[in-house]
């Protein structure tokens, strides 16, 4: 599922542009109030939800699949971050602890076992009262029900592009057990969940 963006987005890795998506600025208020110091950002993309974080002193650690993609955040933010070149599902990169992990966009992109996996390995490297906040795609979506069913509520819209899409149960069922607190909705260029989790 991952290797498809990588080989039909690699080319696109800047459509996004250079604004930080509205859930990054949220999440650095959240980040900054609680005064995190470090954070990992799984999928960071070519690192235009990375840059915010770093302007405000917080150190930010990236793994990406897309060599592409890296290229684009060392070009454009600089070489002082590090970022992992590989797959979100073959995490931990390191034995680091983090204060805050932000995940934007990518956890319904995974099957069931993957998403799992992602959370947990995300919580397992939080530092205790670190904080973890996801965000995934809503049932409110235009393109949910519409394509071939895969599972129940993930339809594949686009040959090889299968999307989980959530409701407020399905977040609940899946980061219940990782100290979830909040979830709030966010429109960005699609109707989103911000899924806010604290490690006690």
């Amino acid at each position: 599922m991952i290797e498809f963006w990588e080989e039909n987005f690699a080319d696109k890795q800047e459509m996004w542009g250079f604004e930080p998506a509205k859930s990054a600025v949220l999440t650095k208020d959240i980040f900054v109030n609680k005064s995190i110091t470090n954070i990992l950002i799984p999928g960071i993309g070519y690192g235009r939800n990375a840059q915010i974080f770093k302007e405000n002193g917080i150190d930010v650690t990236g793994i990406e699949i897309s060599k592409t993609a890296i290229e684009l955040a060392r070009k454009h933010y600089g070489t002082d971050m590090t970022i992992y070149h590989g797959s979100v599902t073959d995490m931990p990169f390191d034995n680091k602890k983090y204060d805050g992990i932000f995940c934007y966009a990518l956890i319904h992109l995974l099957d069931n076992n993957e998403r799992a996996k992602l959370i947990q390995d995300c919580y397992n490297q939080l530092t205790k009262n670190g904080y973890l906040v996801f965000t995934a795609i809503t049932k409110e979506a235009p393109n949910y029900g519409k394509g071939k069913l895969i599972s129940k509520d993930c339809y594949e819209f686009h040959e090889g592009a299968k999307i989980f899409y959530y409701d407020k149960e399905a977040v609940q069922a899946e980061f219940g057990k990782v100290g979830l607190f909040e979830i709030i909705s966010v429109n960005e260029n699609q109707p989103m969940f911000l899924i806010k989790c604290r490690k006690d």
